[in-house]
C-alpha cells in the first residue's frame, strides 16, 4: 500500500465535516496539531495515529474514508474500503451491537470508549479500543453520516 493518499481522500469536502464535527461534538481536536489548509488537513488525517472511518446516511451505509491505517486494519485498498457497507466490518454476532452503538450515537452526538471485534479482508478478527465514534454534522446541523477513530489491540 501506497504512504500517499489516493487522490479522492484528499479532495473529498467531506475530510473537513469528519474533523470539524468531532471538534464541535466532543470539545477537542481529533488532530494535533490541526492544519489550516484543506490539503493538510487530508494529508494529517491520512497519517493520523489511530484508524479513522466514515460513512454516509444510506440506509445500509457505505464508507467514504478510511485512513492509511484503517486501511491497514482492513487489509482493503482505498477503493475496496470505499464500496463496502459499514455493517460488514463487524462480524454478524456483533452486527446487533455495532447496530445499537450507532443509535446511541445518533442520539447523543457521540460516544467515547467504545471496542469491539472487526474483520479484516483476510477474514482476520482484531479487536478495536479506544474508539470514539460521532455524528458528521454540518454547521447548519445536517446530518451526513458517522465516523469512528480508535486503535487496534
Amino acid at each position: 500500500m501506497s504512504d500517499a493518499p489516493p487522490d479522492a481522500a484528499l479532495h473529498d469536502e467531506r475530510i473537513s465535516l469528519i474533523v470539524e464535527s468531532y471538534r464541535r461534538l466532543t470539545g477537542s481536536a481529533l488532530l494535533d496539531p490541526l492544519p489550516d489548509d484543506v490539503r493538510g488537513l487530508a494529508l494529517a488525517l491520512w497519517h493520523a495515529p489511530r484508524a479513522v472511518v466514515a460513512h454516509g446516511t444510506q440506509a445500509a451505509p457505505v464508507f467514504f474514508y478510511g485512513n492509511r491505517l484503517a486501511l491497514q486494519l482492513f487489509e482493503m485498498s482505498f477503493e475496496e474500503f470505499t464500496q463496502l457497507p459499514s455493517r460488514l466490518s463487524a462480524e454478524a454476532p456483533a452486527q446487533q451491537e455495532r447496530e445499537r452503538l450507532l443509535e446511541q450515537v445518533a442520539r447523543q452526538g457521540f460516544v467515547t470508549g467504545y471496542s469491539g471485534r472487526r474483520i479484516a479482508s483476510s477474514g482476520r478478527r482484531f479487536m478495536i479500543a479506544d474508539g470514539v465514534v460521532w455524528n458528521l454534522v454540518d454547521r447548519a446541523g445536517v446530518r451526513h453520516g458517522q465516523a469512528a477513530a480508535f486503535v487496534a489491540q
